[in-house]
């Protein structure tokens, strides 16, 4: 090197660093949000559920609108749809008190008959020293004060959902109403030169975002109806409350299915026995297969274009994050996001 010259930096190098900084600046970005609505997090929660019902509703909100005013076409869609989820809600209650004493007889006998089972070869395990039930009551017994306060936190933390679902239902309102409008005074607070960016991204970003919403829906009621269909045939109890837990897992791709299915799993060994759980067993790799090969291909292929990999890591770590909620938000906010990547890229090699 001559004097008075700077040294040279290798073309890679310089590239690197140049990627590095900004990745660095993007994941303070990043960082920030989420700690922001982490302190938040019930908003953010709220916004989110308003935006599910306003992507379920929106087309029979449409539809009512031909025949009445709009207002009163939102009030009926949100009306009916609260009064059938709560049917549904009365309908496994009703189903839960029906059968809870049955059940209670038969989880004790099933106990019972899987001691039985597990003392005889090949595993010749010790059931008096093992002595389940007992052990469950002692357990009970002994940490009944913490079951209590973990019951009244618990009760607490419901009201804070009851909030968190009133909120969200209260958004879901306005968006429904006046949606549109919302979204054009807030591309008009932009400047000018990104307003077409911006719009052109918002409308990917819906548009991939009511994809996976309809999508994953459709998806979780096949998997309920599949799976409360095979329970009633088994004989298993509870084939609806069951059933609706399948639906609700269903939301968390990959691992939530396989979860509900390993609660019935137990309920089936408790109360029909080994076989009977084999069978729903065999289930989960039945009903994994249908959704992993069947239905999000045709389902939602064309809303979210995302690698299975990038889906399972966006569930861990949406679920490392957040917990289930982080879980269920993942993947439609990945998908999201590019989704508005890939529409702005498209955009501007066009513009090029």
């Amino acid at each position: 090197m001559q004097p008075g010259t700077s040294p040279s930096v290798y073309p890679l190098l310089r590239r690197t660093a140049a990627y590095a900084w900004r990745l660095l600046a993007v994941g303070a970005v990043v960082y920030a949000v989420f700690a922001v609505l982490g302190q938040f997090h019930e908003i953010g929660v709220a916004v989110f559920l308003g935006l599910v019902v306003t992507a379920l509703l929106r087309p029979l909100v449409d539809l009512l609108e031909r025949v009445m005013p709009r207002p009163l076409a939102v009030a009926s869609s949100l009306v009916g749809s609260a009064v059938l989820a709560l049917g549904v809600l009365v309908l496994v209650g009703e189903a839960v008190a029906g059968e809870s004493t049955t059940l209670v007889s038969e989880f004790r006998d099933g106990v019972g008959r899987i001691e039985d089972w597990l003392s005889r070869p090949p595993f010749r395990v010790d059931v008096a020293a093992l002595n389940i039930q007992d052990k469950v009551a002692e357990f009970i017994a002994t940490h009944r004060s913490d079951l209590v306060s973990t019951a009244l936190s618990n009760a607490r933390r419901l009201v804070s959902i009851l909030t968190t679902v009133a909120l969200g239902l209260f958004c879901s309102v306005f968006f429904l109403q006046s949606g549109h409008r919302q979204w054009t005074w807030v591309i008009e607070q932009l400047p000018t030169s990104v307003r077409a960016h911006v719009t052109l991204g918002g409308r990917a970003a819906w548009r991939s975002f009511t994809g996976y919403t309809r999508g994953i829906v459709l998806v979780a009621a096949t998997n309920a109806i599949l799976v409360g269909v095979a329970l009633a045939l088994l004989g298993v109890p509870l084939a609806v409350p069951l059933a609706l837990l399948e639906f609700a897992a269903a939301f968390v791709p990959l691992i939530g299915s396989p979860i509900a299915l390993a609660v019935a799993t137990v309920v089936a060994l408790a109360s029909q026995g080994p076989l009977v759980a084999a069978v729903v067993l065999g289930l989960i790799v039945v009903i994994g297969q249908i959704e992993g090969h069947l239905l999000h291909p045709l389902v939602m292929s064309w809303a979210v274009r995302l690698h299975p990999l990038v889906v399972a890591v966006s569930v861990v770590a949406g679920a490392i994050a957040a917990g289930v909620v982080g879980a269920v938000v993942a993947v439609p906010f990945v998908s999201v996001i590019w989704s508005v990547y890939t529409t702005l890229r498209e955009a501007t090699s066009a513009e090029a």
